[in-house]
């Protein structure tokens, strides 16, 4: 009696150069793969509501630019590079919008600090929520290199290829926006003591 061996899984690069021949299964696989990261990487930046919109257009621009990835990251931190710039344009739009309205309407914004349906799913526990608030008053640059480091796990070389900043940056950032972070989280603590 033979035993068949099951297949391994194939790895990001060998999915990816099948994909750019224009194997659809292949780029499907890496979809099923990266979806869960790059919606948890969406939510976790501020999209909200938009999470699933953002992730399908990064997949959507991914594939289209498949041809310029040069493999000089993981497939991974630069398919959540695109979810990031994706859901910066996000908040430029809202931002947009926001202004609008409130020029067209004399009206102020609903506050921001009440958590979305989308992150409450995500993260549970009253310790997640505050530390969800509290991230969600630092400035975006912080909170984007908080997600990718500490959220998401990345290393500090695949935050650098995410976010498309240099090393001493991604450093000093993360060090500055976890000061920032600890603050909050210290100021929420007192409040709700």
């Amino acid at each position: 009696m033979r035993v068949i061996e099951p297949e391994a899984p194939l790895d990001d690069h060998v999915l990816v150069t099948r994909a750019r021949t224009g194997d659809l299964e292949a780029y499907d696989l890496l979809v099923a793969r990266h979806t869960a990261s790059a919606y948890r990487t969406a939510v976790l930046l501020g999209a909200g509501s938009d999470s699933e919109d953002i992730v399908q257009e990064a997949f959507v621009k991914a594939y289209r630019k498949l041809a310029r990835y040069r493999g000089e990251s993981s497939f991974r931190s630069w398919l959540l590079a695109i979810v990031a710039n994706e859901t910066r344009n996000l908040h430029r739009t809202r931002s947009r919008r926001e202004g609008l309205f409130l020029r067209a309407a004399a009206a102020s914004p609903a506050s921001e600090a009440a958590e979305d349906g989308a992150v409450g799913a995500v993260l549970a526990g009253e310790r997640r929520a505050a530390l969800v608030r509290a991230l969600r008053h630092l400035p975006v640059r912080d909170r984007e290199v908080i997600v990718c480091r500490f959220f998401l796990d990345l290393s500090e070389e695949e935050t650098v290829q995410a976010l498309g900043w240099p090393r001493g940056t991604v450093k000093s950032r993360t060090s500055r926006a976890l000061a920032k972070l600890r603050g909050l989280l210290d100021r929420e603590e007192v409040r709700h003591g």
